[in-house]
């Protein structure tokens, strides 16, 4: 089902100035497993761009619509799968690939607000043209109490058919998410996907087999951890602890938000 744009349309976004974003409640940790997930995900797949520790987040559902925001062609069934194990309805929406659901744009949702229980977007939003837009969009079509959750490039090269057009940092996310009215609980660098790793298999030596792209820079990566170490037991400055390392060295977040309910009066 195609309902992309047939036309030009025009949003009118409005930014307050002169406030500073601080680093509020946000829990801000490289990602682990999650104690106490909601949905027993064994022997169902992980891949990349979903991870066991982001399955380990996976809201549940009793048959409520999630929207897998962003889904492209390679990992839609994957997506569906993990989505319907953990008791949602599944929608796909791409803005070009043939194995969605429906053909969309993601700066102008054809959803009716609050229509979705969860959304989930992995490796989207650097693709997005106008991601404030997309944001409100996504808060609009989320119930209250809704989670929205997935991942962003941040170190990540140009990439894409359509291109990159910006990468977030955990500060960038959390501006974003906020704007949107979306209350942020966690911003997670990935661990496994550094920088260093996503230049290497993206940008240095495309093509190559992943195993080989991590051998080249396993020198490199050793170097880098062992600097870090080694500045921290000397310094004991912020800037060279193991969190700022993460958080500034880290290819893509992991971000988890809900949609606030509104108070009864």
């Amino acid at each position: 089902m195609d309902l992309r744009l047939r036309r030009t349309k025009e949003v009118l976004v409005k930014f307050s100035l002169g406030q500073r974003q601080e680093k509020t409640n946000i829990v801000l940790e490289g990602l682990h497993d999650n104690p106490t997930p909601n949905v027993n995900f064994k022997n169902m797949t992980a891949t990349k761009r979903l991870t066991r520790e982001m399955l380990s987040y996976f809201p549940a559902s009793q048959g409520g619509l999630i929207l897998d925001l962003g889904c492209g062609d390679e990992l839609v069934t994957v997506h569906r799968e993990n989505c319907e194990r953990a008791g949602f309805r599944y929608v796909g929406v791409d803005v070009s690939s043939s194995k969605a659901d429906i053909l969309a744009d993601a700066h102008a949702l054809p959803f009716k607000d609050a229509s979705f229980e969860a959304i989930l977007s992995l490796a989207v939003f650097e693709h997005i043209q106008y991601p404030f837009i997309a944001a409100n969009e996504a808060h609009r079509v989320l119930k209250e109490g809704g989670t929205f959750f997935g991942t962003v490039a941040f170190l990540e090269p140009f990439h894409g058919s359509y291109g990159s057009f910006y990468n977030h940092s955990w500060m960038g996310t959390a501006n974003v998410l906020e704007f949107a009215g979306f209350e942020v609980e966690r911003i997670a660098p990935e661990r496994a996907w550094s920088g260093l790793v996503a230049l290497a298999e993206m940008g240095l030596f495309p093509h190559l087999p992943i195993t080989i792209s991590k051998t080249l820079i396993f020198p490199l990566s050793v170097l880098h951890r062992a600097y870090f170490k080694i500045g921290n037991l000397l310094l004991h400055h912020e800037l060279t602890t193991e969190e700022y390392r993460l958080l500034s060295t880290t290819g893509a977040f992991f971000f988890l938000a809900s949609k606030r309910r509104s108070l009864l009066v």
